[in-house]
């Protein structure tokens, strides 16, 4: 997701982007390639120019910063990237599941941050390689200040993600805002990454309303009894639900299936377990949401059962800052669904 809206910003909204990644081997191809690989729904793929940087060799002074990692990477890059944040930069982070600003908290002070929600689909093809979803205007995103309180630094920010096609909305309401992702997570992402399947295979499933409804209900009155005001009426989140999965990204396997094909820790914790903790906090058992972490993380074992060359090669790529590691890992990945494509067939 950094690169679309980095590459975006960069080309529609005329600003300079630097990109900082902590992954060796997608800084060493983008270097080598002269800049990432864009796509749009797999088709005219061509070399977008960027200038990438590891924390430690990076020199610039941004106004600022747009942060798009896993929720279990980003305490090491915070933690890399802290000599670098200065009194007069502000984030923004429109990251998936919940957790990332009690961190971002330690190194801005509150009048300083900013968060929303990117309902957007992109996937990370592999090193310097990436894949828009959906056409150029799909999608939309709400962006809102931590304190609630609308600066002319968010206006500006407002009318570059505008400039790039974004369709960004503002919002005062910081939790509520956040959330409405993390409940749309925690239905699609979640079920499709259980069962391997598309959004618009999902939603073609005639019990996936109900599905839905079960769980946006358990979320919604979690969050009623934490006092937590969403932006959307739990009928609202439905319709969401429903245009995004059988209009918008049909074709669209969500980043917890990326991961989890990919041999990776899915986020699930930080998103249907986020959920279920804000229950358990507020004397309230979520128990699909509960029920459906458990799961996940049972979806995840079972692939890695099932696929040991592609756990192994995972393995071996998180712990190798050689790019043909991760190459022979996402070959891997391409030949499994291959064969399952072929065996559909």
């Amino acid at each position: 997701m950094g690169y679309r809206y980095g590459v975006l910003i960069q080309e529609h909204a005329g600003r300079k982007v630097d990109f900082i990644d902590a992954w060796e081997p997608n800084i060493a191809a983008v270097r080598q390639q002269g800049g990432v690989y864009v796509s749009r729904d797999r088709k005219n793929r061509h070399l977008v120019p960027i200038d990438i940087y590891t924390p430690e060799s990076y020199k610039g002074d941004p106004d600022v910063w747009i942060i798009f990692v896993k929720q279990m990477q980003l305490d090491d890059i915070l933690r890399r990237c802290a000599p670098l944040f200065k009194d007069h930069q502000v984030v923004f982070s429109a990251m998936n599941g919940w957790g990332h600003f009690e961190k971002i908290r330690k190194y801005f002070s509150d009048d300083r941050i900013y968060g929303g929600t990117a309902m957007v689909a992109t996937v990370l093809n592999g090193p310097g390689d990436v894949d828009f979803i959906g056409k150029s205007g799909a999608g939309e995103m709400h962006m809102c200040a931590f304190n609630e309180k609308t600066t002319d630094i968010e206006r500006e920010m407002f009318e570059d993600f505008k400039a790039s096609n974004m369709n960004p909305i503002i919002t005062t309401n910081f939790i509520g805002t956040c959330m409405a992702k993390v409940i749309f997570n925690s239905v699609v992402n979640t079920l499709c990454t259980m069962y391997q399947i598309t959004m618009g295979e999902f939603i073609e499933y005639p019990g996936s309303m109900d599905m839905a409804k079960q769980l946006i209900d358990e979320a919604y009155d979690a969050c009623d009894r934490a006092g937590i005001r969403l932006i959307e009426t739990r009928q609202e989140e439905l319709k969401s639900i429903d245009y995004v999965s059988r209009v918008a990204n049909p074709l669209h396997y969500p980043s917890m299936y990326q991961d989890m094909s990919r041999g990776r820790k899915t986020e699930v914790d930080f998103i249907n377990g986020c959920i279920a903790k804000i229950g358990r906090e507020n004397d309230y058992v979520c128990r699909t949401h509960e029920f459906l972490t458990h799961g996940v993380h049972l979806a995840e074992l079972a692939f890695r059962i099932h696929n040991p060359d592609i756990a192994q090669a995972a393995h071996n790529a998180n712990n190798s800052a050689n790019a043909t590691a991760v190459q022979d890992a996402e070959d891997l990945v391409k030949t499994a669904q291959s064969r399952s494509a072929d065996s559909e067939d």
